[in-house]
């Protein structure tokens, strides 16, 4: 009798400090995403989350295989009512003008100058690479940093007059949060500067520098005369992270395969195609913006985070798609609830 009660209060002591006399994962805990609307999204989410970490469960994966992969623009943030890196871009060409005064007269400077969207949209990819050959090279990636640094202190969004960073949505805050607690490791890959986004991705999103991947350019090493080593920005494109890009990426620089992924458009695809390929159990997600509220509601026709072909493969395929209008309480942290 003496030793039945001793393990029946051995059972009971594992219990109350969280453990499991089987050596089972307690079921991943919904109330962290409170900002979601109980629905079929979220219980994706969670029921794939408490397979893949049930150990001796049939989906069970190990804490090293855990990569969770999350586009950025129209993902973790905003992109409307233009990719906020492109903001960055044409406050820089109104700063550097003064320096420069044939841009007043020679495209795509003097759109922006005149803040003439309608020919700055019409000189299309070719125009925004010109601005942001401009903008970004031929200065250190310190100084660049900086630069960044300083703008998203003072840049403040047209819609909402709030700062870029928070314009951060808040139940992909609690997701990435989520899966941390659950043994993954997040990577942000995105289409966007890879420069760009390491200066905050650590402050917004508890996501560090080197677990994002980027479009990027050429830098070279320099020895100033001082002796000081510097890294130069160059005007030269060296790796484009978006649509077949970001498999590419993915292998380059994180070396697994995920086995959680989320996107939102079109350019975030490959990135899932790449994700469902692998064995065993397998997350795919995309948010449609469906909000023109909170938000802004555009999918298949949209000019930035176009959500056509990769809308019809999630629902072909049975996909997450979370609808930002049912599915979330709350869009941005400052909304009222």
């Amino acid at each position: 009798m003496r030793r039945r009660m001793m393990i029946v209060a051995v059972w009971l002591l594992l219990v109350l400090i969280g453990g499991s006399p089987l050596g089972a994962a307690e079921p991943a805990k919904s109330e962290a995403l409170s900002s979601w609307n109980d629905g079929a999204g979220k219980k994706s989410i969670v029921d794939f989350v408490t397979r893949v970490t049930r150990e001796g469960g049939p989906d069970y994966v190990k804490p090293e295989e855990r990569i969770a992969t999350f586009d950025h623009d129209g993902t973790l943030w905003a992109e409307q009512p233009m990719y906020f890196q492109i903001a960055f871009a044409m406050d820089r060409v109104r700063a550097l003008a003064p320096k420069h005064p044939q841009w007043k007269t020679k495209q795509p400077f003097k759109a922006v100058l005149d803040r003439d969207i309608k020919a700055l949209a019409a000189l299309g990819e070719t125009g925004f690479l010109k601005i942001m050959a401009a903008t970004h090279t031929g200065i250190t990636t310190d100084d660049f940093a900086k630069i960044v640094a300083d703008w998203l202190a003072t840049a403040r969004h047209p819609r909402f007059d709030r700062p870029y960073t928070e314009l951060v949505y808040q139940p992909m805050l609690e997701l990435l949060s989520f899966l941390r607690a659950n043994g993954f490791k997040t990577f942000i890959v995105s289409g966007g500067g890879v420069e760009f986004m390491r200066v905050f991705t650590e402050r917004v999103y508890g996501i560090s520098p080197e677990q994002v991947v980027g479009s990027s350019g050429v830098v070279r090493f320099q020895l100033r005369p001082d002796g000081k080593p510097v890294l130069l920005k160059d005007s030269k494109i060296e790796f484009v992270d978006d649509g077949p890009g970001k498999p590419v990426g993915i292998n380059r620089f994180i070396g697994r395969r995920p086995i959680f992924a989320f996107g939102n458009s079109d350019g975030d695809q490959q990135m899932l195609q790449w994700t469902a390929a692998g064995s065993g159990a397998r997350f795919m997600g995309l948010v449609h913006h469906t909000d023109a509220e909170r938000e802004w509601a555009y999918d298949r026709k949209s000019s930035v985070g176009r959500l056509d072909k990769a809308l019809d493969e999630a629902n072909a395929k049975g996909w997450t798609v979370a609808n930002m209008k049912t599915d979330w309480k709350r869009v941005f942290a400052f909304e009222s609830q």
